[in-house]
């Protein structure tokens, strides 16, 4: 590694990556009135993380495939590849708080699937943040230091706006139907499993436009495109708002 990556900008890198992402775990998890076993939000926390080296894997797959197949990754394959991408990551946050919390007792109430879809994301993005800033440290701490920045600005709010999505999507659709018979089950079925691909498609589209004219922005600046980001958070706080008011008896929403 280059000269720049010392012990002491590593310890900077993993402070970098980590404790932002747990500065907006703690700020979302205060939206939640009945707290979620901190054994389960530790699992979450890190099944995201532990998701980050299968999206890698997953999307160079995807990048040798598009080379391999002669589409190539201008024009139209570039787009192709960001959706791919962004569809990859989406769809493995998805898993990482479905396999670690969704399927758990915990689950109790519509809120949970954004506050756990939530805690994947931050997961993800903090393992992002890590291997990242790692690079970046290898071009000198100042650079270091920026990235992190700009991550804690754009990046880690990407993932969590865009796995909220997908959270209000499963919290929407969390109380199975009063029709016990079994056109009743099916179609409380399928009505999760729609309200679940729409959220994954919706996040995906998120996803997709931000790294776009992220990469797209040539040299223009970035704050044009983390000012809707951060508008985002209010969206957020409607959809929490929103999904607290819904009341039922009973019922179980797991997917």
């Amino acid at each position: 590694m280059a000269e720049f990556l010392t012990a002491e900008n590593l310890l900077y890198a993993l402070l970098g990556g980590v404790l932002p992402p747990l500065l907006w775990l703690w700020f979302w998890l205060k939206e939640d009135r009945h707290p979620e076993p901190r054994k389960i939000l530790i699992m979450t926390f890190l099944a995201g993380m532990g998701a980050v080296p299968l999206a890698f894997m997953a999307e160079r797959l995807v990048l040798s495939l598009m080379k391999w197949s002669g589409a190539g990754v201008a024009g139209t394959g570039f787009i192709v590849l960001l959706l791919s991408w962004a569809f990859i990551e989406e769809i493995l946050k998805y898993l990482a708080a479905k396999y670690a919390a969704l399927k758990k007792k915990s689950f109790d109430e519509p809120v949970d699937a954004m506050i756990y879809l939530i805690t994947a994301a931050i997961g993800f993005a903090a393992m992002e943040n890590v291997l990242f800033l790692i690079k970046s440290f290898e071009a000198g701490a100042a650079v270091g230091m920026a990235a992190g920045n700009m991550r804690f600005i754009g990046a880690n709010l990407l993932h969590i706006a865009a796995s909220s999505i997908v959270g209000a999507s499963l919290a929407f659709s969390f109380f199975p139907s009063r029709d016990a018979s079994a056109d009743g089950v099916a179609r409380s079925k399928n009505r999760k499993r729609g309200n679940l691909i729409a959220g994954i498609f919706i996040a995906t589209l998120l996803h997709f436009i931000f790294n776009y004219f992220i990469i797209n922005n040539n040299g223009g600046s970035v704050l044009k495109v983390f000012i809707p980001l951060w508008l985002s958070i209010v969206v957020i706080i409607f959809l929490f708002e929103k999904v607290k008011k819904i009341k039922e008896s009973r019922g179980s929403g797991r997917l």
